[in-house]
């Protein structure tokens, strides 16, 4: 669930980690939906065969893919500005890919708000430390540094 918080509040908020997200296990099918979007069907991600020759031994899924994932945890690990009515995604600052998401892995994401900053009237923009866990792993498969912008009705 996300967290929803008064403009009054957004200075206490700074350095807010929300708890972690629920699992989410990475499926071949996922995967290959994933290559059949972005036309990315390269041998590692959906010939379970020769990946098994690969020191992975098993398909892997795409880093973009783990990334894209963002938006399903953000779901639940999201602080929204209350009158919140829209949200934009503006990027990232800093993606790093660390550890590949085998095939059938669980994933979850862990996030903290650096920063919320009111640009312009009822246009609030965040940015939240993002990274994804893979179950059994001390590596993360990635962080990132999400920058969002919530667009608030005044009351």
């Amino acid at each position: 669930m996300p967290t929803i918080i008064n403009k009054e509040e957004l200075a206490n908020y700074i350095g807010f980690q929300a708890k972690p997200t629920p699992w989410h296990s990475v499926t071949q099918q996922q995967i290959d939906q994933f290559a059949d979007c972005t036309l990315d069907h390269q041998f590692i991600h959906v010939d379970e065969e020769k990946a098994k020759a690969t020191p992975f031994g098993a398909t892997i899924a795409h880093g973009f893919l783990s990334l894209s994932m963002l938006s399903h945890f953000a779901e639940d690990f999201s602080v929204i500005i209350d009158g919140f009515y829209m949200g934009l995604n503006a990027g990232f600052d800093k993606v790093r890919f660390l550890q590949p998401v085998t095939v059938n892995s669980r994933i979850r994401a862990h996030a903290t708000t650096l920063a919320i900053e009111e640009k312009k009237p009822g246009q609030y923009r965040l940015s939240t430390q993002v990274s994804v866990e893979i179950e059994g792993s001390e590596t993360p498969a990635l962080v990132a540094q999400w920058i969002s912008v919530q667009m608030v009705k005044s009351h």
